[in-house]
C-alpha cells in the first residue's frame, strides 16, 4: 500500500488504518455480540497488522481495555506505528461519561499515556457526544488541546464529531479530522474537499457504514476521494485485513496537485 500524507502534518499513513474498539470493548457497541480476544490473540492481531503495513492504530479511553492492550503488546514497537486516541468520553460500568473541561482533558491524556506506555500521542481527537457546537463553544477546549500539543504530549490535534457545520469550524484549528464518509452518505464530501484545500488531514470513520457495506466497493469509494488520508476499519480477523489491504492497493489514488 502506498502511504499518504495527512494534510500539512508530517504524518504518513497507510490507506487502511485499524480501529481498535473490538480488542477492548464488547458492551453497547454497534457491532452486535462478540467475544473479546485473549491477550495472545490481541498481540498476534496487532503485530500482524503492523506486518501488513497498517501503521495507524486508532483507540480511545472509551474503548474499554483497548489502550491497555495496545500498550502491553506494542510498547516495544512504538517506532513502527502512528497512534491516535481521544479525549472527552470514558466508558465505566457499562455507561459512557463525557467531560470536556480542561482539567478532565489533561487527566485523560495523562491516563492514556500511562496505559499506552508511551511518551506521546501522534493524533489526539476530541470524542464528541453529538453536541458538537456546545463542546466547541467551551472557551478552553481548543486552547487546552493546543497547549498539550505545545507541551509535546501529542503531535497533532483534531475532532471526531457528528454535526457537519460544527466540524466545518474545526478546520480553523485542527491538524486532522475524523469524518464519516461512505457511498450511502456522501454529505461530507465537500467538507473533505475543504479540509484538503486548507491542509487538514482526514481519517474516514464508518467507511463501511458499520459493516453494512461490502468492503470491495466501499474501500474503493472512500480511498478514491481526494483528500482522504486513510480509512479506519475495525475488526478481529487478520485475514479480512489482508484482503482489505489488497483492495486498498488496487484502489484509485487521489490525484496529485499536478493532475488537478
Amino acid at each position: 500500500m502506498l502511504p499518504r500524507m495527512l494534510g500539512r502534518t508530517e504524518i504518513s499513513v497507510a490507506p487502511i488504518s485499524y480501529g481498535a474498539v473490538k480488542i477492548g470493548r464488547n458492551q453497547k457497541t454497534k457491532y452486535g455480540d462478540f467475544t473479546l480476544p485473549t491477550e495472545q490473540e490481541t498481540e498476534n492481531l496487532l503485530l500482524g497488522l503492523l506486518d501488513l503495513g497498517i501503521n495507524l492504530i486508532d483507540t480511545a479511553p472509551a474503548y474499554g481495555l483497548s489502550e491497555t492492550r495496545i500498550g502491553k503488546c506494542l510498547a516495544n514497537q512504538r517506532q513502527r506505528f502512528i497512534l491516535s486516541t481521544k479525549v472527552g468520553e470514558s466508558f465505566v460500568n457499562g455507561k459512557s461519561h463525557y467531560d470536556f473541561r480542561a482539567t478532565a482533558i489533561e487527566e485523560s491524556v495523562t491516563a492514556s499515556l500511562k496505559r499506552l506506555r508511551t511518551d506521546f500521542i501522534d493524533i489526539l481527537f476530541v470524542h464528541s457526544n453529538g453536541r458538537d457546537q456546545e463542546i466547541l463553544n467551551q472557551s478552553d477546549l481548543v486552547e487546552t488541546l493546543e497547549r498539550l500539543r505545545s507541551k509535546g504530549w501529542t503531535r497533532t490535534i483534531g475532532f471526531s464529531g457528528m454535526d457537519i457545520e460544527a466540524e466545518r469550524t474545526c478546520l480553523n484549528w485542527a491538524d486532522v479530522m475524523m469524518i464519516e464518509y461512505h457511498s450511502k452518505d456522501t454529505t461530507r464530501g465537500d467538507l473533505i474537499d475543504q479540509a484538503q484545500s486548507v491542509g487538514v488531514g482526514v481519517l474516514v470513520k464508518k467507511g463501511l457504514d458499520s459493516g453494512q457495506l461490502p468492503p470491495a466497493q466501499a474501500i474503493s469509494d472512500v480511498l478514491a476521494k481526494p483528500g482522504v488520508g486513510s480509512m479506519v476499519i475495525g475488526g478481529l480477523s487478520l485475514d479480512h485485513f489482508r484482503e482489505n489491504c489488497v483492495l486498498a492497493t488496487s484502489a484509485m489514488p487521489p490525484p496529485t496537485k499536478a493532475e488537478k
